[in-house]
């Protein structure tokens, strides 16, 4: 699935990922590959993407949105 992980000043990431973990704010999340289209705010935590190699990669936010659709990912960090 394509990731793309956006701040107001940059893009954090942008690429392949097998698996997605986010810091919801009503809880944590899990995405991988085909799953079901969703719209949620993030919290302060820290947000896991597993790339294509199955190397781990951290990135710490403090809130956002993310939405997922069509095997795409975007989260839009603060």
């Amino acid at each position: 699935m394509q990731i793309e992980i956006i701040t107001p000043d940059a893009t954090l990431f942008a690429g392949e990922a097998t698996y997605v973990f986010l810091p919801g704010s009503d809880g944590s999340l899990g995405v991988m590959n085909n799953h079901a289209p969703l719209i949620s705010s993030l919290k302060k935590g820290t947000l896991r993407v597993k790339d294509g190699s199955g190397k781990e990669i951290t990135f710490d936010v403090n809130g956002g949105t993310v939405e997922v659709l069509n095997n795409k990912v975007v989260v839009l960090a603060e």
